[in-house]
């Protein structure tokens, strides 16, 4: 069986590198809800009183963060770790990632940094 006239989204990526997106996506989001997540609401005109429930997650966000990156390592090393070398005329038996899989990864990897980077950017926007 040949990957090379498969398309890269029909191939199948392996259910650990799925499971650790997945896993970033859910860290990063986590990690925003507490100080990022309010803020975008109101500017996009989302409001109510339960948006201020939102900061009762504060205390949790460094093991929000330490999830997701954990999660986020984990999935980079599964999708983008270096290959076997293969001898001519063989198949490599790793299958190619999914986009899918590629694009929540990193949208997982932007959150983490955008949830970090706004504790520090914060003390000088307000």
């Amino acid at each position: 069986m040949t990957f090379e006239s498969a398309d890269e989204d029909q191939v199948a990526t392996a259910p650990s590198a799925t499971l650790a997106a997945a896993g970033a996506v859910v860290g990063g989001i986590a990690a925003l809800s507490c100080c990022v997540m309010p803020l975008v609401f109101v500017v996009v005109g989302i409001s109510g009183a339960w948006i201020v429930y939102l900061t009762a997650l504060s205390p949790y966000q460094p093991v929000f963060v330490a999830v997701a990156l954990g999660s986020i390592g984990y999935g980079h090393y599964t999708l983008y770790r270096a290959r076997r070398a293969c001898e001519a005329g063989n198949d490599c038996a790793r299958p190619l990632p999914n986009r899918l899989v590629q694009t929540s990864l990193w949208a997982g990897t932007i959150f983490v940094v955008v949830a970090v980077a706004a504790n520090y950017a914060a003390p000088f926007l307000l």
